[in-house]
């Protein structure tokens, strides 16, 4: 018999388990952006900056905006969702590298905004995506729910149309690296429920 799965909101004691996913969700963008900790002396680690970002109570996209799926008695999956307050129309880019999606939310004022949606490799083909999709879509109430996620990755963009959102826009991403892929940041739309 299938473990049983279910969705349940997160815990701040489930920070280090988020940032990881977190991580995974962005196809190690994240970790990335949080070795500047590194570099400046703060943090010794990528992992330990995600795991303190996760545990902030004020922070946007932190545990408090995360749901879990769990099977079994293991956290398998994360969706994180908020929403775009008129506040991020004041934000600056703190690196090149986040111009374009910065763009592409200031767009969405409004919106309920699913920043992260990751599930663990071994967890994949079980349906987790879909529910922790639809869950944040209820989550969401009356508000349009957008998203932002690389042009490459035909996996998501098949899995969020086929859950009714329709490309609005991109912007061309800036590589991580000298000899980054090449992709566009995609920005998503679903209309209110």
């Amino acid at each position: 018999m299938p473990d049983a799965i279910a969705i349940r909101p997160a815990q701040k004691s489930d920070a280090a388990e988020l940032a990881i996913l977190v991580d995974i969700s962005s196809h190690g963008f994240a970790s990335w952006f949080w070795y500047g900790a590194v570099l400046n002396g703060s943090k010794e680690t990528a992992f330990e900056e995600g795991r303190s970002f996760m545990r902030s109570d004020t922070q946007p996209a932190a545990w408090q905006d995360a749901s879990i799926a769990v099977v079994g008695e293991e956290i398998a999956g994360v969706i994180i969702g908020h929403p775009v307050l008129p506040s991020i129309r004041e934000e600056t880019a703190p690196h090149p590298v986040v111009e374009p999606i910065l763009e592409l939310q200031k767009m969405i004022v409004d919106h309920w905004f699913i920043d992260s949606l990751g599930v663990y490799r071994h967890h994949r083909g079980k349906g987790l995506g879909k529910r922790l999709l639809a869950h944040e879509i209820v989550r969401a109430g009356n508000r349009p729910v957008s998203l932002i996620t690389e042009s490459d990755n035909d996996t998501a963009l098949g899995l969020y149309k086929s859950h009714g959102f329709a490309e609005v826009t991109r912007r061309q991403a800036v590589p991580l690296t000298a000899d980054g892929k090449q992709h566009d940041w995609v920005l998503l739309t679903r209309s209110a429920a």
